[in-house]
């Protein structure tokens, strides 16, 4: 089992450095990129870049800058976390230089960044686990019908005839179940969402997006680490947590019924192979929920770090693109340390590609 060495505070400050590749309107030659490999040092103007969002995928993140920060430490990244909502939020009222997003702006919203267009740069994936407390069962099979109903609030008792059905032979107790959800506007909804919305349409009646009308008799909590502290404190209780923080906080995860029909636990190959059969769209974004192949996770959730195209600052945008060509390359290496799955090398071009896109001052 992968072993995450980061903790995850309310904000991070860490200082890091970059390397260097071509950037869209002031180029420099100080750096070259390889098509997936590491990159050639290059020292930085000194720059402090803001952001927030994703928690899905803050762990990620923390450790790229704290494997940066070693290379030169001129250049400072201070990540928030906050959830997918606020990031946005945050870069489209231009209070940040980049937001980790686990969901897609939508389109009423676009016109919205005061900072022009928005560039999606895709980072990693991971499983979003469907984790629970069930004293005695330490394997539990789902299927996407049997979770909506779980997460609406129509199966409210762990040995409903519905969850015995997929788990003959396991011993289910009469305990209650707690529905534990997000509070902020999270990716991890938007996903887990929209995972039911296509994988059991008959079923799930509550929409999908960053925020849902959820059942009154539910329970919220802020971030990823907030819904596993619900699960783990609470006897009975089940709760959509990405695999990090539901690792870190040692939580039973369900094995769920894929779109092949097998039960598949929530783990980074099973991850890797729901990407296999992911198709980018022109702007980069992409769906990985309810792939297809006998190994695929049904819901492995991609995330974004959103950047403004033209950039005001020659330095920021410097240190921005370099930071994001560490993570796409040096930063995949390592990605799998803390639960998250790299980029296949076919995205992973399309993304540095993309860092070419960006505009810097001349």
């Amino acid at each position: 089992m992968p072993v995450r060495t980061l903790l995850r505070p309310a904000a991070v400050l860490l200082t890091a450095a970059a390397l260097v590749g071509a950037c869209g309107g002031s180029k420099s030659d100080d750096a070259t990129t390889g098509d997936t490999g590491g990159t050639t040092a290059a020292k930085l103007a000194p720059a402090t870049l803001n952001s927030s969002g994703s928690t899905f995928a803050q762990a990620f993140y923390e450790q790229s800058i704290a494997a940066f920060q070693e290379q030169q430490p001129e250049v400072t990244i201070n990540y928030g976390g906050g959830g997918s909502g606020k990031g946005r939020q945050e870069l489209q009222d231009q209070v940040t230089d980049f937001a980790g997003s686990d969901a897609l702006i939508k389109p009423e919203d676009v016109p919205k960044y005061k900072g022009g267009e928005v560039l999606y740069v895709p980072t990693t994936a991971a499983p979003i686990t469907v984790s629970y407390n069930l004293s005695g069962v330490d394997k539990l099979k789902l299927d996407a019908p049997t979770i909506a109903k779980i997460f609406q609030r129509q199966i409210k008792t762990w040995n409903d005839p519905a969850i015995a059905a997929l788990n003959p032979g396991a011993k289910l107790p009469s305990t209650a179940i707690t529905v534990a959800h997000r509070a902020d506007g999270s990716g991890t909804t938007d996903q887990f969402t929209k995972y039911l919305a296509a994988a059991a349409p008959d079923a799930w009646t509550l929409g999908s997006g960053s925020t849902v009308n959820w059942p009154a008799d539910t329970q919220a909590g802020n971030g990823n680490t907030g819904v596993a502290q619900i699960v783990k404190g609470t006897a009975g209780a089940v709760g959509y947590v990405d695999l990090s923080d539901a690792r870190a906080a040692q939580l039973q995860m369900a094995d769920l019924k894929n779109k092949a029909g097998k039960f598949v636990a929530p783990d980074v190959e099973a991850a890797t192979a729901a990407l296999e059969n992911v198709t980018l769209n022109p702007d980069l974004s992409y769906s990985a929920l309810d792939a297809s192949g006998d190994t695929a996770y049904p819901i492995t959730a991609g995330t974004w770090v959103l950047l403004y195209k033209n950039q005001v600052d020659k330095a920021k945008g410097e240190a921005l693109k370099a930071f994001l060509t560490y993570v796409l390359t040096d930063g995949q290496k390592s990605a799998r340390d803390i639960d998250y799955a790299a980029l296949p090398d076919s995205m992973t071009k399309q993304a540095l590609a993309q860092l070419n896109n960006i505009v810097l001052p001349g």
